[in-house]
């Protein structure tokens, strides 16, 4: 026979039985993954700039893939194994502030001071004046001072008291204002040199407050020996002594002063004043002037 009918009614022409196709689990070659065809995968396209698949990308966040890739950069750099580069320009330290001796204005550190309360503090409270006026210019109490003691500093020397004496009154009277004059010259000069030297050292202070302070130190320090040699005399014992420990009190108020209007410590601000001090201790403490 040809063929014959099976069960349902069709005809089996001795055909195998036909088998559906099954899908690949691999993807699209159909091909399992082997050692020199690596399995690949599909892949999604990159989104950039959008919220979503395929967004345009004025819709997303314009800066995402740059903050993507700063942090990537940041990643590496702080991974064992890696530099980051600068530029000449950049700031790796995010802007930190640096100290710049005598660069820009200076900022106050206070108010300034009425002149009782400065030549007060001077003596009473030296360190937190000296802090406070390091910006300020003190000119008319250290141009004052500086030339009333240089009035009387003439009746502190034995030869010049007595020449002032018996002199003329027409005499004596330019004769001690030039002495005040002098004296004031003087403060002005050995001021200026003191600052220079701070200068030198590495200090960033200005110069008129470090010349005017320097100027009240020479004056207000040797007020004590100053009292008691007009009366006693320069030649005096105890005039002597006071002499010296009113120098030794003025090198301690220099350096301070120096230390906090230049930001120096205290060896380079003794050393700035080193100058004026010989120069104080020679013309005027041991009465050479």
């Amino acid at each position: 026979m040809a063929g014959f009918r099976n069960g349902r009614g069709g005809r089996n022409n001795n055909r195998p039985p036909q088998q559906q196709p099954q899908q690949a689990p691999y993807g699209y070659n159909n091909a399992p993954p082997t050692p020199h065809h690596p399995q690949q995968w599909p892949q999604q396209a990159p989104q950039q700039g959008g919220g979503g698949y395929g967004e345009p990308e004025y819709f997303g966040d314009p800066y995402g893939a740059q903050q993507q890739h700063h942090q990537q950069q940041q990643y590496a750099a702080n991974t064992p194994g890696h530099t980051q580069m600068f530029s000449v320009n950049e700031d790796p330290y995010g802007g930190a502030a640096t100290y710049d001796a005598g660069g820009g204005a200076p900022v106050p550190t206070g108010p300034r001071l009425p002149w009782k309360a400065l030549l007060s503090g001077m003596v009473l409270r030296p360190g937190p004046t000296f802090l406070q006026m390091r910006d300020h210019a003190v000119w008319g109490p250290a141009l004052t001072v500086t030339f009333l003691y240089g009035l009387l500093a003439i009746f502190g020397f034995d030869k010049a008291r007595d020449e002032a004496i018996d002199a003329p009154l027409s005499m004596a009277i330019p004769m001690i204002l030039m002495t005040g004059v002098g004296f004031v010259v003087a403060g002005l000069i050995m001021g200026a040199v003191t600052h220079t030297l701070a200068r030198q050292l590495g200090g960033d202070g200005s110069w008129q407050p470090t010349v005017g302070l320097s100027m009240l130190i020479m004056s207000i320090t040797d007020a004590p020996r100053l009292l008691f040699a007009m009366f006693l005399g320069g030649e005096n014992g105890l005039v002597q002594v006071l002499g010296w420990l009113t120098w030794l009190a003025a090198g301690a108020l220099f350096t301070m002063m120096v230390s906090r209007s230049h930001d120096l410590p205290w060896p380079k601000a003794l050393g700035a004043s080193a100058i004026q001090l010989v120069a104080l201790l020679s013309l005027i403490k041991l009465g050479m002037l």
